[in-house]
């Protein structure tokens, strides 16, 4: 028996996401897919602003670049209205999740060092007060 035909997404321009840009019809795309999330505004943690700053727009690397739990993604599933059109949207080749630490960062590696020395220090102290 042949497989059914996969339903084809509807593809949405830009043009259409920018028109629902305000706090009661709010869509963005992120990750090539576009999100109704006017129902989640107000629940959102980070508060409205957040989202009322990347309205109607593509916010892909706003997304990112907080760091949002496997929660938050797999709650957007449920906001989910079809996909961004791929000429005019960021597409990540991974699938979004929760932010990756990055060890080539200048500002990651300094942190890490940091906490490094600050424990080396710790420790050498700990073990002097132990053996005076």
């Amino acid at each position: 028996m042949p497989e059914a035909a996969e339903t084809p997404k509807k593809v949405i321009p830009l043009s259409e996401i920018s028109k629902h840009s305000s706090r009661d019809d709010l869509w963005v795309a992120i990750n090539g897919k576009v999100y109704n999330i006017s129902k989640f505004v107000y629940e959102h943690p980070g508060g409205e602003e957040v989202l009322l700053d990347v309205a109607g727009k593509d916010a892909t690397q706003e997304f990112e670049d907080v760091g949002h739990s496997e929660y938050a993604v797999e709650i957007l599933d449920q906001y989910y209205v079809g996909e961004g059109n791929p000429e005019e949207l960021k597409i990540n080749e991974k699938p979004l999740g929760v932010a990756e630490f990055d060890s080539s960062s200048d500002s990651s590696s300094s942190a890490v060092k940091l906490f490094l020395i600050a424990a080396a220090i710790a420790a050498a102290a700990f073990y002097y007060t132990k053996v005076n």
